[in-house]
């Protein structure tokens, strides 16, 4: 049996004639970039958030820099974020100008430790983003508390957690924006890239479009420096038809994370990944720790199941911050985990056969 660790051929398919449609329309109406596709998208998922707005853009890596820029974050700052998450989090940042500071992971739940954050608040701190990694919402309460102490904003990363909730309440929606990737392999992915950008603030949210758009409000007439962000209308189109199914998805991958947990619940070699108290997991990832990764890793691809590793590099490691003079030993537990996670194939279209027949060949592995 074959088990890919995505299959988004087969999500296509299961959804084609209205994706086709909706490319279609997008043909018919020459409505290439922006317009109307993007705008009723727009509409949408702002709705389904409570949000009073949202900004499509091409990347959830354009999503917080645009954010970032609206409020104006630059030299000279400082933003705290975890060392654990995807690069393009601490990149934004770097593409202000402004200098990362990196946070150790809470051992359980993988993302950014409240605990240590207060500790590296200096004169220089503007923000706090808050990832809420491989789908599990971040300690928002208590990093919540922290920002409104000291005065700082505080922006969420929500790549990899569509529709999370902590407390009944939807991710994105607990500091000034909450920003989302639409990239291919997202729980709501488009068909190549994409990102947005939910809030209430009137005067920020006009600010963010500007900064999609050359810094315009006008044609032609371009009152800041701005960038090339804007959503290709067929991104809109596609994403509007998939999110009427991102509800219906998410309870499906929970109940596919809810399948490993049975499975492999006897595997003391593995160890299976956590939902805190009045969390709601979405499980963009189904991440485990577990010994001799990388055999185990090799004996799966063996026998044609394909797992992935998120990350096997912590931030503060990449080549590209050695100038922050952070070296091996400084986030002891991201570091130690960066060689024990392994990401399992999880999407809603796995079944129950292949979680099985992937837990089976775990143990067998033992």
């Amino acid at each position: 049996m074959k088990v890919d660790f995505l299959d988004l051929k087969s999500q296509y398919l299961s959804i084609r004639d209205e994706v086709d449609k909706s490319i279609k329309d997008v043909l018919l109406d020459t409505a290439f970039t922006v317009g109307k596709y993007v705008e009723e998208f727009e509409r949408n998922f702002a709705k389904k958030h409570n949000a009073k707005y949202c900004v499509g853009v091409n990347s959830g890596t354009s999503a917080l820099h645009t954010a970032l820029m609206a409020l104006e974050i630059g030299f000279g700052d400082e933003v705290i974020v975890p060392v654990n998450t995807f690069f393009a989090t601490p990149e934004s940042i770097s593409l202000c100008g402004a200098v990362p500071v990196f946070v150790d992971c809470e051992p359980d739940y993988y993302n950014i430790d409240a605990s240590k954050i207060e500790e590296l608040i200096s004169e220089k701190t503007k923000s706090i983003i808050a990832v809420h990694l491989y789908g599990h919402p971040a300690n928002m309460g208590e990093i919540r508390r922290i920002a409104d102490r000291y005065n700082i904003i505080l922006i969420e990363d929500c790549a990899q957690a569509h529709l999370a909730k902590l407390n009944g309440r939807l991710v994105g929606t607990f500091g000034i924006c909450g920003c989302f990737s639409f990239y291919c392999s997202k729980n709501l992915g488009a068909y190549g890239e994409g990102g947005a950008i939910v809030l209430n603030d009137e005067g920020l949210y006009k600010k963010m479009m500007m900064i999609r758009n050359h810094g315009m409000a006008q044609k032609y007439h371009h009152e800041i420096i701005g960038h090339n962000y804007r959503m290709a209308g067929f991104q809109g189109a596609i994403l509007d038809v998939k999110l009427k199914y991102l509800d219906e998805w998410t309870e499906t991958r929970r109940k596919n994370a809810g399948l490993y947990r049975r499975y492999l619940s006897d595997c003391k070699e593995i160890i299976l990944p956590k939902e805190m108290p009045d969390a709601k997991h979405v499980y963009h990832l189904f991440v485990v720790r577990c010994k001799k990764r990388d055999k185990l890793m090799k004996f799966l691809k063996d026998n044609q199941i394909y797992t992935g590793l998120h990350y096997p590099i912590p931030c503060h490691l990449q080549k590209a911050y050695k100038n922050l003079g952070y070296h091996e030993g400084n986030f002891p537990i991201s570091e130690k985990y960066a060689d024990e996670i392994l990401s399992l194939p999880m999407s809603e279209q796995l079944n129950k056969d292949e979680i099985k027949y992937v837990a089976e060949k775990i143990k067998s592995f033992y």
